[in-house]
């Protein structure tokens, strides 16, 4: 990035790590051709006058930074426990034991009450992907994640097989014309939901000069493993729809709340860290305390990112269906990356964090991907608070993406892809079906928190190719 360092971004006041990891990351992908001179002179501009550059899809997150600044400057110092709250682990021999160092770290938080580690669980920033954490009147931030409501839904249409092979042209040309995946940008035609007309977006200075950027990823998915595919689900005889068990024509999405999510969740880390302050190796759990202002604002800002993202799903699948003439029977939706206050047994009011984790209480329906290759999981809750009501998000992640990227060549991916009779229109070797634990193995690993009532199977699958 023409040779600018960390000193030097000190210099005009870029001293947060985050702000500092933001500028290398957006200077070295977009101004890599750019003269130095001219990298600062930007750089100092968008500090000085932060609201000027918010709306720019390239430099906003690095403006949201400086944006608004915490309301409260006093910090709290706190110790870890020695002694950690309750931990149930499933799955345990499939876990990689970073995974679980970290989760044993945050059940060490004075505010832990009570924690879970479902089997898909791998290693994540804070609280490790498949944790599930109970805290009492606080929020953590990184445990809810990055990409805030983080969420699947899946929609049944009274079509076969016979469809899907019929119209199998059609259906692969509606997934690239009406999905669009990657960090940036939107769909080409204008879209209308209800939740961008919500009043929240007028709560904070920070959610007002986000709208226009969630108006224009409306309907849109992010990179990495989120998806649209259609394939076919076979429902049981047991199931919870109301339906003839029998196979449907399905289509099922995986995606969040794009680009607002994500700078609402840097946003109140950086004033979670700031206010909230632990030992080192902790210090990515910093919380927020629920009857602060910050607190406060994060709970609105992370309930309407939930909102939007299944805004975005519903435009996605209405798309879609439109497109190919057809009428959803039944849909079924979850998050996967949020929190919510719920009451345990003894009474007891916490706030539960699933950082990649199906809600699960009795009766909820929640579905649970494999890979582009493999199986989906329709299931039904039973309700376990030794879980605190909660299933795996997925299959997990067996490699890194780097690690991933070294051991898979695209040419292996498509040979794989097309030994499973699936279309794969984009996708990355990062993603690739070896990257993940086996399905199969995860969900057996769960067999006391759900009952399966489907089984998906994709077909035509739609990813961010990178």
């Amino acid at each position: 990035m023409s040779g600018l360092k960390t000193k030097e971004l000190s210099k005009i006041g870029y001293t947060d790590d985050r702000a500092r990891s933001l500028v290398i990351n957006i200077i070295s992908r977009h101004f890599k051709h750019h003269q130095k001179a001219d990298i600062i002179q930007l750089l100092t501009d968008i500090k000085a006058r932060p609201a000027d550059y918010l709306q720019d899809e390239v430099l906003g997150p690095i403006a949201a930074v400086f944006a608004e600044q915490p309301k409260e400057c006093n910090f709290q110092s706190y110790q870890l426990l020695e002694k950690s709250g309750q931990l149930k682990i499933y799955g345990a021999k499939e876990i990689e034991s970073s995974a679980r160092q970290q989760m044993e770290l945050a059940m060490s938080l004075p505010v832990t009450v009570q924690g879970a580690l479902m089997p898909d669980a791998h290693m994540g920033y804070g609280l490790p992907v498949g944790g599930v954490l109970a805290t009492e009147q606080a929020v953590v931030p990184y445990a809810v994640g990055v990409d805030i409501g983080c969420r699947m839904a899946l929609t049944l249409f009274d079509e076969g097989e016979s469809f899907l092979k019929r119209y199998s042209y059609q259906l692969k040309v509606a997934l690239k014309d009406y999905t669009h995946f990657g960090m940036e940008g939107g769909l080409d035609f204008y879209q209308e939901h209800a939740v961008l007309d919500s009043p929240d977006f007028r709560a904070t200075t920070l959610l007002k000069s986000l709208h226009g950027k969630a108006v224009r990823q409306l309907g849109s998915s992010g990179s990495g493993n989120h998806f649209v595919e259609f394939g076919l689900l076979t429902l049981s005889e047991d199931n919870s729809l109301s339906l003839p068990p029998k196979q449907y024509l399905a289509l099922l999405s995986h995606s969040g709340s794009r680009g607002l999510g994500a700078t609402i969740a840097q946003h109140y880390t950086k004033i979670a860290m700031d206010t909230c302050k632990l030992p080192r190796s902790a210090q990515q759990l910093a919380w927020l305390d629920m009857n602060s202002e910050a607190g406060q604002e994060y709970w609105l800002s992370m309930n309407l990112a939930g909102d939007y993202a299944r805004a975005c799903h519903q435009r996605i699948h209405h798309n879609l269906a439109r497109a190919m003439g057809l009428k959803g029977l039944v849909t079924v939706e979850n998050h996967h990356n949020f929190a919510w206050e719920e009451t345990l047994t003894d009474t007891r009011k916490v706030i539960v964090h699933r950082k990649g984790a199906t809600p699960a209480h009795a009766g909820e329906l929640g579905i649970i991907p494999g890979s582009m290759t493999t199986a989906a999981y329709l299931v039904r809750g039973k309700g376990v608070e030794e879980a605190l009501y909660s299933a795996s998000h997925g299959a997990g992640r067996a490699m890194s993406r780097s690690r991933a990227r070294e051991k898979m060549t695209m040419s292996a991916l498509k040979k794989i892809v097309s030994e499973a009779g699936v279309t794969l229109i984009g996708g990355s070797v990062e993603e690739n079906p070896l990257a993940y634990k086996d399905i199969e193995k995860v969900i057996g690993a769960q067999q006391e928190l759900v009952d399966i009532e489907g089984r998906f199977m994709p077909v035509i699958v739609r990813m961010n190719k990178e």
